[in-house]
């Protein structure tokens, strides 16, 4: 039987989860590099849920971004200052407020977050060796993740649309930005992940009781 689609959050149209407000304004622009895998087969993805709530926010599949026509034009453009959204040593800690806003120098923040499953996000760092070579960002969560029907290799790990909304926090925490509408990306998120367990629930599938 044929249903109907959302071209936008590419749900069916009965389970739509594309926000009756316009998107939220913030300084700050957020790109999420997709796996072309996660970017074929995701109906309704975390990541896609954050750019329809957010404005200016974008979505760039693919797997090498080190020469993407459209990474390198952000890269590239004068009036951004862009950073990858990757905790390691050396990276600026937001929550610590270790970041020096006089990097920025009146440019845009323009933040890369990769958005994919972790093994494929490996596979991204590998092929894209220039992204590591960006400053970095990182934040300390405020509490675990609550995508409770995916389980998360470490409990400091959030879904896409979870590390944008904690990213958020902290930028505005560290004078970088500010976050008026703080129950926006999560309200979208709760709604799709109660979607998921309902779903669960009603299918005779072992892997999903598991979690």
């Amino acid at each position: 039987m044929h249903r109907d689609n959302c071209y936008r959050c590419r749900r069916p149209a009965e389970t739509c989860l594309c926000p009756t407000e316009e998107p939220l304004p913030v300084r700050t622009k957020i790109v999420l590099l997709m796996h072309v895998k996660e970017w074929r087969r995701q109906k309704s993805a975390t990541g896609r849920l954050t750019c329809l709530n957010l404005k200016d926010a974008e979505m760039i599949p693919g797997v090498a971004f080190d020469d993407h026509p459209r990474v390198r034009e952000l890269l590239e453009d004068p009036a951004n200052w862009c950073a990858l959204l990757y905790p390691s040593a050396g990276a600026y800690n937001l929550s610590e407020g270790s970041f020096p806003a006089t990097e920025l120098e009146g440019r845009r923040l323009v933040v890369f977050l990769i958005d994919s499953t972790w093994s494929c996000s490996r596979t991204i760092l590998r092929l894209s060796p220039g992204l590591l070579n960006l400053p970095r960002l990182m934040f300390t969560p405020r509490e675990p993740s609550k995508y409770i029907i995916k389980r998360q290799p470490k409990p400091e790990y959030l879904s896409t649309i979870e590390a944008t909304h904690e990213l958020l926090l902290a930028l505005e925490s560290a004078g970088l930005d500010e976050y008026p509408d703080k129950e926006r990306l999560l309200k979208s998120f709760f709604a799709m992940r109660d979607y998921q367990i309902e779903r669960a629930a009603r299918t005779p599938n072992p892997r999903h009781h598991s979690h």
